[in-house]
């Protein structure tokens, strides 16, 4: 869920960052740095540095800039922030339509990628919640119990993403009535170790989990299967099992997006070309993130690996 801030608490998130400088190889429009933003987990790291490996190799001046994953569109309105390379359909929706309606910014196309995030546990729970993947089996009071823990109990225990994420777990919860309380992960890292952990133990577990990602691929799970998505659940509270609130649905599925700063195909014409013409596919992104969470390799080398393997595809991107 995404907590209103105001507008200066907001620039000081996206810009209180460690920015990277890196130095052009080719000659560009100009010198002038292409602010592409860093977000917290692995996938989008790697999307980014690509990106910025790209453009350096076409002469562009890059610079990374840690930005929150939603309040970076204040920053991209500006120009104070140019490029963002995953918008996923799943979270970042409603802000994504907010800030190019406003003609300050636009969605440079789909990745290449397509998301889901949803609510995910291990096969070994249903033994314990029968009827699974339904999500009306977690209305029990039993099902509820079988995903307590101490701190929650009676009530279920949701392990939502870091909060910045988005995505209306709690509103979801509130909507639909279920005897759950939403817990969010202070980072991605430990959204995950704390799968890994219960994994091993067969603990109760019930988390986000999104794709491209190496944990629905390691570990034997489902999704909770909610409502079908559709716009007007989001939007209109008649719409759904509560004729009261909004979000009484799961999540949306879909692309993952490109995004920048509407100045950009005018100031770095061969940049917003290259960046539209980027994409990678779910098992190509879902190596690399296991080749850094799972390996130990670091960004930065599997990202050379891969500009050293895909030569050919991404020098098409900036002819």
């Amino acid at each position: 869920m995404t907590h209103a801030r105001p507008a200066a608490a907001i620039l000081s998130a996206l810009l209180v960052a460690t920015t990277l400088s890196v130095a052009p190889a080719r000659s560009a429009e100009n010198d002038d740095p292409i602010r592409l933003t860093l977000h917290d987990w692995t996938g989008q790291l790697i999307t980014t540095r690509i990106m910025g490996e790209v453009l350096q190799k076409a002469g562009y001046n890059i610079e990374y800039v840690q930005a929150d994953y939603i309040a970076q569109f204040a920053g991209l309105k500006t120009g104070d922030l140019h490029v963002a390379m995953e918008i996923w359909e799943t979270t970042g929706r409603d802000a994504l339509d907010e800030a190019t309606a406003t003609g300050n910014v636009e969605n440079l196309g789909d990745s290449g990628m397509l998301a889901v995030e949803e609510w995910w546990y291990p096969d070994y729970m249903k033994e314990l919640c029968p009827g699974l993947p339904n999500w009306e089996a977690l209305k029990s009071d039993a099902c509820a119990e079988a995903f307590a823990t101490a701190e929650t109990s009676p009530k279920g225990r949701y392990l939502g993403a870091p909060v910045t994420w988005g995505g209306y777990d709690d509103e979801r919860v509130e909507a639909l009535d279920l005897p759950f309380e939403v817990v969010h992960a202070g980072t991605d890292a430990a959204l995950f170790a704390e799968l890994e952990s219960a994994y091993q133990r067969k603990a109760p577990v019930l988390l986000w989990v999104y794709a491209p990602h190496w944990a629905p691929q390691k570990y034997k799970g489902e999704w909770v299967e909610f409502p079908k998505y559709e716009k007007a659940c989001y939007e209109d509270p008649a719409w759904g099992s509560n004729p009261d609130m909004a979000y009484d649905c799961g999540k949306p599925r879909g692309p993952i997006w490109k995004v920048a700063w509407s100045g950009v195909k005018d100031k770095w014409p061969g940049a917003h070309k290259a960046i539209s013409a980027f994409s990678v596919d779910n098992d190509e992104m879902g190596g690399m993130i296991t080749e850094v969470d799972l390996e130990g390799k670091s960004v930065e080398d599997v990202v050379a690996g891969w500009m050293e393997r895909n030569t050919d595809r991404w020098s098409g991107w900036i002819k």
